[in-house]
């Protein structure tokens, strides 16, 4: 039996084949409206199409069509949903962006019977933010569970890491896209990567006339939605390349696309479909303007912004996620023509800081000058409302005339001896966060040993203590705020969640440590906010509360990442100024 050839197709070919398996041919017209291209490339392709074997003289698809056609059919899919989705602020605090019910349906789901009716049942959902709430898809869909534990600290290119086994003849999905039609297909005869029509300030891919997506250095691109189908072959390159990639940490932060490019431009074409078809739902505001009567959109945040701004809903506009906190997620809006900060409680925050003392802190503070009175602050559920300030950078722990003005503004709060009705007991909160782990051991090997050193320094903290007033706990540099009013560079001290009663010095303690400084950087502090007049005890007193502050935050951090929640260097650096800062102490002690 003669074996067929089966010559290379280009795309137009290749849609034009693909249209006439789907549906009867009528005539050249429709034929052209039907697969996207003009009426001569449709005329053109169906003369290749007869000429090499694929169709009859009535346009029929030949036994040699149909075999090359059983060959392209999908078998898998790949559904990415593992991240934050940290601009869906402030949903995301609810659920995963996956679970958002937009027009009766939840994203997720649709996007799985949309595979379903193409019969692919085979699918991947790579999970990791909420990852339990994704667990009844196993059961209702017949998905598999793909977790990345990596989720917090990578970007998807990790999440694709842990499926490449299932590339080939594979969809790659990404959970927050409403299609209006099935993107799938039970026929793929090349692999793609699908944009719109719809050019965009937000991209850097435009589609050239050869239908390849090449990097573009215009002002606008085509609108990448994120669905891509890789064939066996192209599948088997992007899972190498994205083992490749991973194994390197400048590839942490990339979105996986970036497995496809060859210098400047995607390793496969590009699929254009209309942008009313796909709607990606990355924030707030577009989940409201494609579906208003979502039930996603009664979000207490927003209720309470309404309420306490005198607004309608719809008038809050231009939500963005700001960086995520170490303790807290804000976002920035905009209501009536101003802008402000809505701060919301990130996780396990409600075990670690009042609500109610935070509030009386502000209190104390009022019209003192040291920091902008909230507009709102909920002392049950930490929410609070602040003016947006303009031109706001923080201070530089590394420009001394930074320096100079933030310890002119602390020593300034401190002299005005304010007192609330809680103190910050730095021994009884090591205690405290260590009770948190609920019996689990320290990471740190030899933690029992500088636990007891640490602790071992009370006694001469005691026995040096200044008098106890308002202290700000966290008074490192990304809390003192410089902004422009008018023209001239204010500043002022942010973030009062942890003050109480204290000894004044352990700010300065706080500081250093946040700024990871060293021995001399941290003297040379001391000697700024006391003017060049620290007495040798003070000094040491300090250096001990460096390292009973480096235990306390260590312990903080080992108990945020019990909830998921990593810190990096920060952790460990904590940990190290327990240890080293116990050892200075004892050797200033011996001089």
């Amino acid at each position: 039996m003669k074996k067929e050839i089966y010559k290379d197709m280009n795309i137009q070919e290749s849609d034009v084949l693909k249209t006439l398996h789907s549906e009867p041919f009528i005539n050249q017209r429709i034929l052209a409206e039907s697969s996207g291209h003009s009426l001569g490339v449709v005329n053109r392709s169906v003369k290749y199409l007869e000429q090499e074997g694929y169709l009859d003289s009535k346009m029929q698809l030949t036994k040699k069509a149909e075999e090359y056609i059983d060959k392209a059919t999908p078998k898998q899919a790949v559904i990415l949903a593992a991240g934050f989705g940290m601009r869906m602020v402030p949903i995301n605090l609810e659920s995963p962006k996956a679970f958002l019910k937009v027009r009766g349906e939840y994203l997720i789901e649709r996007l799985i019977r949309q595979l379903h009716d193409v019969d692919i049942d085979k699918i991947y959902v790579v999970v990791g933010f909420m990852k339990e709430q994704f667990e009844y898809l196993i059961d209702e869909f017949g998905v598999e569970l793909v977790v990345n534990p990596e989720y917090a600290s990578k970007n998807n290119l990790h999440s694709l890491k842990r499926t490449t086994d299932h590339l080939a003849n594979a969809y790659i999905v990404p959970c927050d896209i409403w299609c209006e039609k099935n993107p799938f297909d039970r026929t793929e005869l090349y692999s793609w990567y699908m944009v719109n029509d719809l050019l965009c300030e937000e991209s850097d891919v435009r589609v050239n006339r050869k239908m390849e997506l090449v990097r573009t250095d215009h002002s606008v691109g085509n609108t990448m939605i994120g669905i891509a189908y890789l064939n066996a072959d192209d599948g088997q390159v992007v899972a190498d390349r994205v083992k490749n990639m991973c194994k390197h940490a400048r590839y942490d932060d990339l979105f996986w696309e970036e497995a496809l490019y060859n210098k400047d431009r995607m390793i496969i074409p590009a699929k254009v479909v209309r942008a009313s078809d796909f709607v990606e739902i990355n924030t707030y505001e577009q989940l409201r303007n494609f579906d208003n009567n979502s039930e996603h959109l009664k979000s207490d945040a927003i209720s309470v912004i309404a309420e306490k701004l005198h607004a309608k809903e719809e008038e809050i506009t231009d939500i963005t996620v700001l960086k995520k906190g170490m303790t807290n997620r804000s976002f920035l809006f905009t209501c009536k023509g101003r802008k402000y900060i809505m701060r919301i409680p990130g996780e396990g925050t409600s075990q670690l800081i009042s609500r109610k003392q935070e509030a009386d802190v502000y209190h104390a503070i009022s019209g003192k000058a040291i920091c902008d009175d909230p507009i709102y602050i909920n002392p049950e559920n930490g929410y609070k409302i602040t003016t947006f300030l303009d031109g706001v950078r923080t201070c530089d722990p590394l420009d001394d005339r930074d320096l100079i003005r933030c310890m002119r503004l602390l020593r300034k709060f401190h002299e005005m001896s304010l007192s609330v009705d809680h103190e910050f007991d730095l021994f009884k909160q090591i205690a405290y966060y260590e009770s948190l782990w609920e019996g689990m051991p320290s990471s740190y090997r030899d933690y029992g040993t500088t636990k007891k050193n640490v602790l071992s320094l009370k006694t001469y903290i005691e026995a040096h203590a200044d008098k106890k007033v308002l202290t700000h706990i966290d008074a490192v540099p990304d809390n003192f705020l410089f902004y422009k009013e008018g023209e001239e560079e204010r500043l002022q001290l942010t973030d009062w969640e942890y003050a109480g009663m204290q000894d004044p010095h352990v700010d300065i303690a706080m500081f250093c440590i946040y700024s990871f400084y060293d021995r001399q950087q941290v003297d040379h502090l001391i000697d700024l906010y006391f003017e060049g007049k620290c007495d040798d005890a003070t000094r040491i007193k300090i250096y001990s509360y460096i390292a009973v502050c480096g235990l306390l935050w260590s312990n903080w951090c080992e108990y945020k990442r019990k909830l998921g929640v990593e810190f990096g260097e920060y952790s460990l650096r904590q940990y190290r100024y327990a240890k080293e800062y116990y050892r200075i102490v004892q050797k200033a002690l011996k001089e």
